[in-house]
């Protein structure tokens, strides 16, 4: 089973010989677990690269985000950094339309990342805040066709450098805390971020 569906099935554009579970890609990779691997190796490099890029007083815009998208998967996908063109779901979980992505995303930077970027908030409160409701928010836009959560995640962890804590650890989320952290990314679509606020206040102290 493919990873994500797609309302077009000509654009989904899956390796040969993946069964539908590798993204076409630009290094030919057709095994699901090589694909993995690759895209975590990658992910730890981004990750050292956009912590010595992004500064403290820095205010993050959508175009910050895509080039974080790039950074990471730019020599695996040729459309790295760039706004998905099919709508995609997850289970029976529908991600934005992918028409809306650009309206929505510049939205996400004219709200969101201006009220909350740089992350300079003195009370946890404030920043858990911020990194619940930017958290939620970009996921559920989903701008990529692939890394959205992890994208997500990595601008959390720099918005927390922001404001003083500790790189951030997400592997604690397993489990149950894994079903809790999905159930806070819907309860985001009703603006009720209470949950993933808890969620982050685990993750922060699980780092501390």
């Amino acid at each position: 089973m493919a990873r994500y569906g797609t309302d077009q099935l000509t654009e989904a554009r899956f390796e040969l010989g993946s069964r539908g579970r590798v993204l076409k890609n630009l290094l030919g990779i057709c095994s699901k677990r090589e694909m993995d691997e690759m895209e975590a190796t990658k992910l730890v490099a981004v990750t050292d690269w956009a912590i010595r890029h992004v500064s403290a007083d820095q205010r993050i815009t959508s175009a910050d985000i895509c080039l974080l998208h790039k950074q990471w998967l730019g020599e695996v996908y040729p459309w790295a950094g760039e706004y998905r063109q099919v709508n995609i779901s997850k289970g029976s979980f529908v991600f934005a339309m992918a028409a809306q992505v650009p309206r929505l995303m510049l939205e996400f930077e004219r709200k969101e990342l201006a009220r909350f970027t740089p992350c300079a908030f003195d009370d946890l409160d404030d920043v858990l805040e911020a990194l619940a409701i930017t958290h939620c928010e970009l996921v559920l836009i989903h701008p990529f066709r692939e890394g959205n959560g992890r994208v997500s995640r990595l601008l959390s962890t720099l918005m927390a450098l922001q404001a003083g804590l500790p790189l951030l650890n997400f592997s604690s989320i397993k489990g149950k805390q894994r079903e809790a952290y999905f159930a806070a990314v819907r309860a985001g679509i009703g603006r009720d971020y209470q949950p993933m606020i808890e969620v982050f206040r685990k993750v922060v102290a699980a780092n501390s």
